[in-house]
């Protein structure tokens, strides 16, 4: 009885009851995550980490405490539309209040930029990835991105999948939408030439790359290199950390504490590396550690 009461009352200190805490990026190579703790119970961590990287770009991580798999998301704002892109690991509002925290932002931007449509997408369809999906649904002034390629065509506008990369305005603020099967089927990659990030998904980030099917994803991967050769990047980012800082030892599936974890950001140099291997494996699915990922194929 005593456990429970106390992990109810650890639950009730990771809700925020007001504006989220926001930090100010100075570096991401260097940026200090939320990473969970020994002991949950005694965590008092927010429920969601809010970095604000610029006055129209904002990085979110879930606390590992709420979920292991602790998910980045990311929030683009335009004139007309802000995108966010996932919504997490977790389900119920009051443990994970994913939509209070976007719209806080939103409203603040709006008082001094006018109102926006805010816009949910996904990068790929796996359930720590739009488990939040449902405080966005219904809401006013807001559209959710359905999770299947049909629906990315359609709400994206790409005739050619998975070749053709498009464009989506915010207004002002051009992404580029950028498929990428390989990991999962309706996998996708974002790149915002005003920051110059080129968000990856789960298809690539300093973790284990879970390769579903093996010949798309060296296709999309190759998709990526070219890309970076025609496009300047300041930095490459996933959903995931689970590389700890020594080269090629990961964190145990369902780690809830990673006090040494990898910086998120990954080079083109690293991508490159990536794409090599694959080629030099062939068509056989294979496992294989490198520094700062896994190439980890999957049934």
């Amino acid at each position: 009885m005593k456990t429970n009461t106390f992990l109810a009352l650890s639950v009730l200190i990771l809700i925020w009851s007001c504006k989220p805490a926001v930090e100010e990026i100075v570096d991401l190579d260097v940026q200090n995550w939320i990473y969970g703790s020994e002991n949950c119970n005694e965590n008092i961590d927010p429920p969601i980490q809010v970095v604000k990287y610029n006055s129209t770009t904002w990085i979110l991580r879930q606390n590992k405490c709420t979920n292991y798999e602790a998910p980045f998301m990311f929030l683009f704002l335009g004139k007309e539309k802000a995108l966010l892109m996932d919504t997490g690991a977790t389900e119920e509002a009051d443990i994970f209040p994913l939509y209070t925290t976007v719209k806080e932002i939103i409203d603040d931007w709006s008082e001094k930029n006018g109102k926006v449509e805010l816009v949910v997408a996904h990068t790929h369809k796996h359930g720590d990835h739009y488990a939040a999906d449902g405080q966005f649904k219904g809401k006013p002034n807001t559209m959710v991105v359905g999770l299947e390629v049909e629906d990315l065509k359609k709400t994206f506008n790409i005739a050619n999948w998975p070749e053709e990369i498009v464009d989506f305005d915010l207004g002002d603020r051009i992404m580029n939408i950028i498929p990428i099967p390989g990991h999962q089927a309706s996998s996708i990659a974002i790149y915002d030439p005003i920051t110059k990030i080129l968000l990856t998904g789960d298809s690539f980030y300093p973790g284990r790359l879970y390769v579903k099917d093996w010949g798309a994803f060296k296709q999309s991967i190759q998709r990526l290199v070219e890309f970076t050769t025609k496009n300047e990047i300041s930095y490459i980012l996933g959903n995931h950390i689970e590389m700890t800082r020594t080269a090629g030892v990961d964190y145990p599936m369902e780690t809830m504490y990673q006090p040494e974890e990898h910086p998120l950001p990954l080079s083109i140099d690293q991508l490159n590396e990536l794409a090599m291997a694959l080629t030099a494996l062939g068509d056989t699915p294979t496992r294989e550690v490198h520094d700062s990922f896994i190439i980890y194929p999957i049934d």
